[in-house]
């Protein structure tokens, strides 16, 4: 154990009593099946944007079949994209063949069709004409040339190609399992047949030309291009997948967003994506990185090709070899400029290429060179780099959607689509319904809170303020002092008001410092860690010892590079209390206000808490002792694939409350979702071992903050997975929980429920003729939840922007045996206990703390500079055979490790 935390609960058994792999006994847990529905709260008719399926073809096949598509001379076909031009051509020329079927092509390497083709193997050659591809394209200048000597090489990109298909069966699935989906049941076969479906949708759309990302596809209007910034066009298109539901299957379609390449003059991309003004001002090493790989159309042959890089010199300098034909028709390799053949052999004008480099749109040791300003970029091209804060912040803004507007985009989207139409689904016997589905909800009521002075409180409209109302539990801010990196902001009136508003909530600010510690000019350029040396030189030497708190004024809001080494300063080595803030000019009583309340949780005070906690509303959780768990894993962005992942789990503290929660912040190995050290085993020096995971911390906490009590509940909320890994939540994640406690204690044995909160989703809900989004405490557990499992949707708070999007929650184990109005009214309160806001949040507090803890300590790791002879032998650090060691997490300071210090 760190020290200066309290001592453990009864003592620990060794694992040589009892074996790591005997502390629980292993089993394969499937998620619970559904006890009942609820029935508190007010009933409200909703609509969904689900949309029946009805199907007449119970007893048919798809046959599924493996695709080989080569060369004529027996080389593989790898380019992407090509593969569904092939297939279409063959789908055209051997109908016959194919004993008049039509099939479903993924695009790659399968096809689906209803019923089975003439034969097991089957083999065709198609030729296309006139292939977009660079393969052969080895011309040392324009793939336009007119000369004698160039039309050769120009001739090998534009010649048509032959293509050999093989198509040989794979497997049979059983169109039954579809009708059993229809009556609310799982078959073996389901998934299978599901994806089949979701593939006809995919082909349909590719073969209308549409962007397919996952299973959403982007059609090319430019109705539905918003600029972002930076050269990135957002594309709002459909979301479409089939889905099972205790009302039979149903086709969910939804509005999506994805993020391409500004179409047109590769130029004007530039400038908006580098940020400059003319040509003349480009960072050409990043253009290269910029545009490799992008696909340009070329003028005037309006042929399309990929950008392999870009060339050494200038279009004016750069140089190549070309043959050419002299008067007695002999064959002579001229060298000339890329510039004066287009200018003068071409006798084509450029306007500012010559002074730029030229587009190489062929191999590296074979470059096929083009000017600049004859090439545009393609539409449609995805953007997969990360966006800037101020293109996220512009995306959000300019994709959102009020009910009314996204349910006329869904009708119309549904109706351009035509799915009904598409030959291989009515083959299938499968047809979509065009109406909204229509649900039951119920709007559950909101929890009372209590604030200052013994005083209940009920939200309305998931909404609250502590006007003229003091918080719950407020502490004493002393010992203080204010910190400014660089920002503009008045500091006379910043403290006096900080004070003033805390007295009105009931929080004594004490007067801080005199001196407000102004970063010295010198060092504003400095690297970020430097900065925050200097900062606390100046407050070892100004102040008169260690401050319990610092308020810190940084310059930018969202993307200050001091931020993650001052938390890091602060949090791990010396054990302070700070806050940061990046004030705008005008600050008013609220903003003041809602710092406060941040200052107050991460000080150890309370805001509000639910009244529950202070009463015996909810036996389950208030009169046995009780632990919540909020859990996440914090991948880096697109883009970002070096950033570490970061898990953070949180835990209530202090039983009976449910509001006070701890952090425990790990790394772990990048992209890996499940968090691998809950339980962790390691060798004590003394022949036994210890566990220094996760949970054991956590539970300690809970021992020693909660009266010596040990949980015996255990409720956990698991954020970030999907369907395919509730498994290994119950049978991993899950399984070293248990290990844990058994490690600690053998004749414990502690209940669990375990429920996954999910925000990634495209179910949205509708109140029919009303502009407005769902009330808040909106809860649906029927119709288009899962025909089996036990799961609901939640729009806790109170949607004032765009459309709401509920949470959709799965209890996937409940071994508290909570019943089903409990366990969704006890999920329900768990969004009204968010320290930092005054509304009702989309999803329980546990997981947003999760979520905040990963997010804070993840910008802490990013100015971490350790050697991997200190990463595989520190506390916390992951190696594996071959793997890339993971430098581990800072420790806190005990001052601070059991603080909301995320908050």
């Amino acid at each position: 154990m760190d020290s200066g935390l309290p001592p453990p609960p009864p003592p620990v058994v060794p694992s040589n009593v009892v074996p790591e792999m005997e502390l629980v006994k292993k089993s394969t847990r499937p998620p619970m099946a559904r006890p009942g529905n609820g029935s508190k709260g007010q009933k409200i008719p909703l609509l969904t944007n689900h949309f029946r399926v009805n199907f007449n073809n119970a007893n048919g096949h798809f046959f599924h079949y493996s695709v080989a598509i080569t060369y004529e001379d027996g080389r593989p076909v790898e380019a992407k994209g090509i593969g569904r031009r092939i297939l279409d051509k063959v789908q055209e020329t051997y109908q016959t063949d194919l004993g008049s079927k039509y099939f479903a092509y993924d695009g790659e390497k399968t096809l689906f069709t209803v019923g089975a083709l003439p034969s097991n193997k089957l083999d065709f050659s198609v030729v296309l004409e006139d292939t977009p591809s660079g393969r052969n394209n080895t011309g040392n200048a324009s793939p336009n040339e007119t000369n004698d000597g160039d039309r050769k090489r120009s001739r090998r990109p534009n010649q048509s190609k032959k293509f050999m298909v093989e198509i040989s069966y794979a497997a049979k699935i059983p169109m039954h399992a579809i009708a059993s989906a229809l009556q609310g049941k799982e078959t073996e076969n389901l998934q299978d047949a599901i994806r089949v479906l979701d593939i006809i949708l995919r082909q349909s759309a590719a073969r209308q030309g549409c962007l397919l990302v996952r299973q959403s596809f982007f059609h090319n209007d430019t109705a539905n291009f918003v600029a972002i910034g930076g050269g990135v066009v957002g594309v709002r298109g459909f979301h479409s997948s089939f889905r099972t539901t205790q009302g039979g299957l149903s086709l969910n379609i939804d509005t999506s967003t994805t993020m391409v390449v500004q179409p047109g003059p590769v130029v004007d991309f530039l400038l908006s994506n580098l940020n400059v003004k003319d040509p003349h001002s480009i960072d050409w090493n990043k253009a290269r990185r910029v545009l490799k790989n992008l696909r340009v159309k070329v003028a005037p042959s309006n042929r399309e090709y990929k950008i392999s890089g870009l060339s050494e010199e200038r279009c004016k300098d750069q140089r190549f070899i070309r043959n050419v034909k002299n008067e007695k028709g002999e064959v002579e390799e001229i060298e000339t400029t890329v510039y004066e053949y287009f200018t003068v052999c071409r006798n084509i004008p450029l306007r500012y290429s010559g002074d730029v480099p030229c587009i190489n749109v062929g191999k590296p040791k074979r470059p096929t060179y083009i000017p600049m300003e004859h090439c545009e970029l393609v539409t449609l091209q995805r953007y997969t780099k990360s966006l800037s804060n101020l293109q996220r912040a512009s995306l959000v803004e300019k994709s959102r959607q009020k009910p009314t507007e996204r349910m006329t985009s869904l009708t119309n989207g549904l109706k351009k689509s035509n799915y009904n139409a598409d030959l291989v689904l009515r083959e299938s016997g499968v047809s979509i319904g065009s109406n909204f589905t229509q649900v039951e909800g119920r709007v559950l009521p909101a929890p009372k809170l209590k604030v200052g002075n013994g005083e209940d409180f009920l939200p309305r409209n998931g909404r609250w303020n502590f006007n003229n109302k003091k918080l719950v539990e407020p502490v004493t801010v002393t010992r203080w002092a204010v910190v400014n990196f660089s920002a503009r902001c008045d500091t006379n009136r910043l403290i006096p008001d900080l004070i003033r508003c805390g007295k009105m909530k009931g929080i004594n600010v004490e007067p801080p410092f005199p001196v407000v510690l102004q970063e010295e000019s010198r060092f504003r350029g400095a690297p970020p860690n430097i900065r925050v040396d200097k900062m606390f030189e100046q407050i070892q030497s100004q102040l008169p010892g260690k401050p319990k708190f610092l308020l810190c004024i940084l310059a930018e809001r969202k993307n200050s590079l001091v931020y993650g080494p001052w938390k890091k300063k602060n949090l791990a080595e010396l054990g302070i209390v700070t806050q940061c803030i990046a004030p705008t000019p005008r600050i008013n009583d609220q903003y003041i206000t809602n710092v406060l309340l941040k200052i107050n949780a991460k000080l150890g005070g309370l805001n509000s808490l639910l009244a529950m906690e202070r009463s015996p509303a909810m036996p389950l959780v208030t009169q046995v002792p009780t632990i919540i768990v909020g859990m996440d894993v914090s991948h880096g962005s697109p883009g970002m694939s070096d950033i570490l992942s970061v898990a953070a789990v949180v835990s209530s503290r202090q039983w009976p409350l449910i509001s006070k929660y701890k952090a425990c912040v790990r790394t772990q190995s990048r992209k890996v979702e499940m968090i691998d050290n809950l339980f962790k085993l390691v060798p004590d020096g003394k022949g036994s071992d210890k566990d220094e995971g996760i949970f054991r911390e956590l539970l300690i906490d809970f021992y020693s903050s909660s009266g010596k009590r040990k949980p015996d509940h255990i409720i956990i909320f698991r954020d970030g997975v999907s369907e395919s890994q509730f498994n290994q939540v119950l049978n991993i994640e899950l399984d070293q929980m248990m290990q844990a406690c058994k490690f600690l204690d053998s004749n414990w044995d502690p209940k669990f429920t375990v429920i996954i909160a999910q925000k990634n989703h495209h179910i949205k809900f509708f109140q029919a003729g009303c502009p407005d989004n769902v009330p808040p405490g909106t809860i649906i557990d029927n119709k288009i939840c899962h025909p089996r499992n036990n799961d609901f949707y939640l729009c806790a708070h109170a949607g004032m922007i765009g459309t709401t999007r509920p949470t959709h929650y799965h209890v996937l184990f409940d071994q508290i045996k909570f019943s089903t109005d409990d366990l969704q009214e006890l999920v329900h309160s768990l969004s009204y206990v968010y320290q930092r806001s005054t509304t009702a949040i989309s999803v329980v507090a546990p997981i947003c703390y999760a979520h905040l803890a990963a997010a804070q300590m993840g910008t802490v790791m990013k100015f971490e500079d350790m050697s991997l002879s200190e990463t595989s032998s520190s506390h916390g650090g992951i190696t594996t055979p071959g793997a890339v060691p993971v430098p581990p997490m800072p420790t806190l300071n005990p001052e601070v490790a059991s603080s909301m210090f995320f908050c």
